[in-house]
């Protein structure tokens, strides 16, 4: 087990035992706070990380004390500033992780989003995300959660319609054309990026292959309002707070969205890798 795990645990069992000792089940708590009750039993048996929000609710509907509370925070902010193994994490489950960017999107307002080789989660069909998932399974042995892992990303997705919120993808053409599916499912896929980049709190931008980037697109980057940006490597899952490293991807992002095409001419590239991918299925 590794020292992130074991700390998470250990928070979990603060929180039981505040939870308990207020005399509340699981369910109670959950009505008090407006959670789903699955909510509670995944933060008390680890299998997701208690955010700063999430303790800090917590201590108010048990009545814990002051001090009790900096002390949760404290844990939390540690848990939540950690440089997160990958392998270790996907040991929890891909559901559970899929759980875990479920409430860290319900926080957020104004979505960023840069990917240069992959279609963002938000955006993926479910046969798309299904071949996604085999992959990270079979690179990280993970367990074989892929039905609700999938379940969980499709459920992601209601939060697109949420009028009150705003998002900003901007992908490299060579994420529409990379096939981590086979072409009937990418068809699909760019089918649905096409629908999506019409909804009125959607702004989609392809950046098409000859246009000259910024910088060299390592890795992908998700920017949660101005608060967190969520770095993903092959091996670390990097959560960003500090102010300056904030204002360097936002830097970022904005240069790569100078560089891509939006509204009807990112529609345009859409429409011609379709052609393609209609020209490789009808064979």
């Amino acid at each position: 087990m590794t020292s992130f795990q074991q700390a998470r645990i250990e928070l979990g069992g603060q929180l039981r035992r505040l939870r308990e000792s207020a005399r509340l089940s699981g369910k109670e708590l959950a009505e008090r706070l407006s959670w789903q009750p699955s909510k509670v039993s995944r933060l008390e048996n680890a299998r997701q990380t208690a955010t700063e929000d999430d303790v800090v609710a917590w201590a108010q509907a048990v009545g814990a004390s002051s001090a009790t509370t900096d002390e949760l925070i404290r844990q939390s902010i540690a848990l939540l500033n950690r440089h997160d193994d990958w392998k270790q994490r996907h040991r929890s489950g891909l559901a559970a992780i899929q759980e875990d960017i479920r409430d860290l999107e319900a926080r957020t307002t104004a979505f960023r989003v840069f990917e240069p080789g992959i279609i963002a989660g938000l955006l993926q069909t479910s046969e798309y995300a299904r071949h996604v998932f085999r992959k990270v399974k079979r690179l990280y042995s993970a367990p074989d959660q892929i039905d609700t892992a999938v379940r969980v990303r499709m459920q992601r997705q209601e939060i697109l319609y949420d009028r009150t919120r705003t998002f900003r993808f901007v992908v490299t053409e060579a994420a529409l054309r990379t096939c981590l599916a086979p072409p009937e499912v990418m068809r699909g896929q760019l089918d649905r990026l096409f629908a999506v980049s019409t909804l009125p709190n959607v702004e989609f931008g392809v950046i098409p292959f000859g246009t000259e980037l910024p910088a060299n697109p390592i890795n992908g980057f998700w920017i949660y309002d101005e608060s967190m940006v969520g770095v993903a490597t092959m091996t670390k899952d990097l959560n960003l707070r500090d102010p300056d490293d904030i204002a360097f991807y936002l830097r970022a992002f904005d240069d790569y969205a100078k560089a891509a095409k939006f509204d009807e001419s990112g529609r345009e590239v859409i429409i011609g890798i379709l052609a393609e991918y209609r020209k490789q299925t009808s064979h």
